[in-house]
């Protein structure tokens, strides 16, 4: 199946909808399934291989993406927040191909042999054009639909390939045909880059959804967007989390329409999903775990697992509201050590996956074994439920002599302190133990722990080899745009 189909059965089955933007003024499916030909076949006579965009959210996304779909392109939405050398390093590897960019990103895009810009301005004006009779091309399931450069911190990025197979796989396993109330909207305010964005327009397509854009995230306008346009749901990561946290309590703001709020891209501490919870108990929680080459998510803590978490004494039960969930029934998971072996429940090791939606394809090749399993590069654990927690990235693991310790486990000892907000753990060079445990700590305003006092706190709850040796204090940690916690920045600092 072609991603556009996704939407051509919307516009055949529920043409009186709103798909995107005010329920008064917004697009119907058919709308927006109407834009996306007439671009399509823009991109079709000028001969392109390849579509990239580079701009914040708005309606021009949703119809780049279907566009590329029908003629048989793939789209790349490219992050808008590089530096010019960069932007222009990652832009030639469309060519040849067209970049649809705002007015303000145009005059960074160098001189680029092969590629063509239009501006995004251009593009909606172009999908406001008079319809044509030319026939668009059968695009089949194999075709790229959309192609995510990784953000990785070192040398050139990953292109990660996701063929229309994995996406309407993913869609069509976890989404109900039309199965949302006609009132219900999703708010986006992810990047357009990110896999949780273009999840997102697909799975609020076919389920009938109303989506809402916001051009970035601010939490106060998230706040004000929910309440003027009534929305039913929306995905956040856990930075946003906290911060729309404390705009509600600032602005006694009542955000009443919410339903179902879903999280993901980076770990939740406890106590803010403790927090929201309290804040907003009549929304079902959701948190999903996923990886850009698994076409979104492939695990879910389901609003019932927060339910049954959050009032539960059974400390087994209870810890599970720091799990990303039991994995999608589509999906298989398994937990390995290093030498490929499938570890018994409990064992910590590196995370791997199989499905249709998995592709694990770069533009370089795939990395997919030969009977479909995905090493996610990612570390944790499965309790007896089946249940999944993460410990970061494999690279995040500190070896201290001939022991691996676990960043998240340390991290989470030391937020549960009562004056520690915030904390992240890293790995730092010893000439005697190879590593030994460095955290950046963020304090609650007012507090006054000590770095020693945090010690032993760790070295009381843990032991003493997971207690941290140096511990710096911050106000505030540095994160990525997406939510992602850069620990290299710490690390650096750290090392400096």
């Amino acid at each position: 199946m072609n991603v556009s189909m996704l939407l051509e059965m919307v516009a055949e089955g529920a043409d009186e909808r709103v798909a995107l933007g005010s329920q008064d003024g917004g697009l119907s499916a058919r709308d927006l399934l109407s834009k996306s030909r007439r671009i399509a076949r823009v991109f079709l006579s000028k001969g392109v291989e390849q579509v990239g965009l580079v701009d914040v959210n708005s309606e021009a996304v949703p119809i780049t993406l279907f566009a590329c779909a029908l003629a048989g392109v793939p789209f790349a939405p490219v992050n808008y927040r590089l530096t010019d050398g960069q932007l222009d390093s990652v832009l030639a590897r469309l060519a040849p191909g067209l970049v649809v960019a705002g007015g303000d990103v145009i005059p960074r895009i160098g001189a680029i042999e092969g590629l063509q810009v239009l501006s995004t301005d251009g593009l909606l004006a172009a999908a406001d054009g008079p319809d044509e009779e030319e026939e668009l091309p059968f695009v089949g399931p194999d075709g790229v639909a959309v192609m995510l450069f990784t953000s990785g911190t070192t040398g050139e990025p990953k292109a990660a390939l996701l063929r229309h197979r994995h996406l309407a796989s993913y869609v069509i396993g976890t989404v109900e045909y039309l199965g949302a109330e006609p009132d219900e909207s999703q708010l986006i305010s992810v990047p357009p880059y990110h896999i949780a964005g273009i999840s997102a327009i697909l799975s609020s397509i076919y389920s009938g959804r109303r989506i809402v854009y916001l051009p970035g995230f601010d939490s106060e306008e998230w706040v004000r967007t929910v309440q003027d346009e009534n929305v039913t749901q929306a995905m956040v990561v856990p930075t946003m989390l906290r911060r729309i946290l404390t705009c509600m309590q600032e602005k006694q703001a009542d955000l009443g329409s919410l339903r179902h709020l879903s999280y993901g891209g980076g770990r939740m501490p406890v106590e803010v999903i403790e927090q929201a919870i309290k804040s907003l108990p009549n929304v079902n929680f959701v948190n999903a775990y996923g990886l850009t080459e698994t076409s979104s998510t492939v695990s879910v803590l389901t609003p019932e697992d927060h339910r049954l978490a959050i009032a539960s004494d059974d400390p087994q039960v209870r810890r599970r509201l720091g799990s990303v969930g039991r994995p999608l029934p589509t999906i298989e998971l398994e937990i390995r050590d290093s030498e490929g072996r499938q570890l018994a429940t409990g064992g910590r090791g590196e995370i791997f996956v199989r499905g249709e939606q998995v592709a694990g394809e770069y533009s370089g090749g795939t990395i997919l074994s030969r009977d479909g399993w995905f090493p996610t590069k990612d570390a944790g654990w499965l309790d007896e439920g089946g249940y999944l927690y993460l410990e970061g990235r494999l690279d995040d693991v500190i070896v201290r002599g001939a022991e691996n310790l676990s960043p998240g486990e340390i991290e989470d000892t030391l937020a549960s302190h009562p004056d520690v907000a915030e904390a992240a753990v890293v790995g730092l060079p010893d000439p005697e133990w190879g590593e030994v445990v460095g955290a950046a700590v963020v304090l609650k305003p007012g507090a006054r722990v000590t770095a020693d006092e945090l010690k032993q706190w760790v070295r009381d709850r843990l032991r003493s080899t997971k207690s941290p040796q140096v511990i710096r204090f911050r106000e505030e940690m540095p994160y990525n745009e997406t939510g992602k916690l850069l620990r290299r920045v710490i690390r650096d600092e750290m090392k400096g």
